[in-house]
């Protein structure tokens, strides 16, 4: 498994999510997700960490996480290796809890903390585990809206910061502003994410490029890294296809938004303007190809040629 790129630095601001080992359950009673909120706690003591916003679903949860010390690998293994630990001495069990690592995504809290507030806390209702976010217990949401009184260690100043000066007044308005997304469907703010690690505005990608990756080699066995700094345009990977497949054809047009997603970098909204597709379009599209082509050896043959070629490409010019 390829190791996942970490972006570590003072006052990061991330998305963070963890799932159990082939999707089962991490929670199975009341206790678990008690235990658990525990850990969340004893994190913002002992290792400073800011949680913002939090979901325990049954196979996984979502944190909203600042690390003022810059230290998240160290938070995050307090919080999932205790409650492993836990877990596993409870139940007589051992080995592997979550699966794999822990995804952590680098977010421009500015831009993006309220959306991402409001996607997790729906998170239980586009599950059809409730009707509302106010009926699903082990959520941030309550908290945020009045609803029950809130542990000190959840910080939810900073988002409802944006809903108005007045306590009361901007718990209505948060809970109109998520409340006003039950029933309808959404896009989620993540399909914005940049080589599975960044989410925010081209000038803070930029930012956090030429601060903190441009001494990381891309070589390594880091993918996110190298779809970040690869440099190779959309302009290159459609050509490329082009000369490989039947240019105009439907397939040049899905192995390109393929690869365009694989290794430019670029965000979902760019991709989706060069093909005139909106971005939930262009990630279902990336994903039926992926499908198609883990199930399919001769196209997946053909598809590895073109993606020898860009790479090759990149490393001549």
């Amino acid at each position: 498994m390829a190791r996942p790129l970490r972006i570590v630095f003072p006052d990061a601001f991330y998305h963070v999510t963890s799932r159990g080992n082939a999707r089962s359950a991490v929670f199975k009673s009341k206790r678990d997700r008690e235990k658990f909120l525990e850990y969340l706690g004893t994190a913002t003591e002992r290792y400073n960490a800011m949680i913002h916003a939090y979901c325990l679903m049954d196979n996984h949860y979502h944190l909203l996480v600042e690390t003022p010390s810059a230290n998240l690998p160290q938070i995050m293994r307090h919080i999932n290796g205790g409650y492993t630990a836990y877990f596993n001495s409870k139940r007589a069990t051992s080995g592997h809890l979550f699966q794999g690592r822990y995804k952590a995504i680098v977010v421009e809290k500015d831009e993006y903390a309220k959306e991402l507030s409001r996607y997790i806390h729906l998170n239980p209702v586009r599950a059809k585990m409730v009707g509302s976010p106010a009926a699903y217990t082990w959520s941030s949401y309550n908290f945020y809206i009045g609803a029950k009184k809130s542990p000190e260690w959840l910080h939810r100043d900073f988002i409802l910061g944006y809903f108005g000066g007045k306590t009361s007044a901007a718990q209505k308005r948060y809970r109109e502003f998520v409340d006003s997304l039950v029933d309808r469907e959404y896009e989620s703010p993540l399909n914005e994410v940049t080589g599975s690690v960044l989410l925010g505005t081209d000038q803070f990608i930029e930012f956090i490029k030429e601060r903190y990756l441009s001494d990381k080699n891309p070589s390594r066995d880091l993918p996110a890294l190298r779809q970040i700094v690869s440099g190779i345009s959309m302009e290159k990977v459609i050509a490329t296809v082009d000369a490989t497949f039947e240019e105009g054809s439907a397939l040049a047009k899905a192995v390109s938004i393929y690869l365009c997603r694989k290794y430019t970098g670029a965000k979902l909204s760019s991709i989706g303007d060069q093909f005139e597709m909106r971005d939930a379009a262009i990630s279902q599209a990336y994903k039926r190809f992926k499908n198609r082509i883990e199930n399919d050896n001769k196209l997946r043959e053909r598809v590895e040629q073109a993606e020898k070629k860009i790479r090759m490409s990149n490393v001549e010019t």
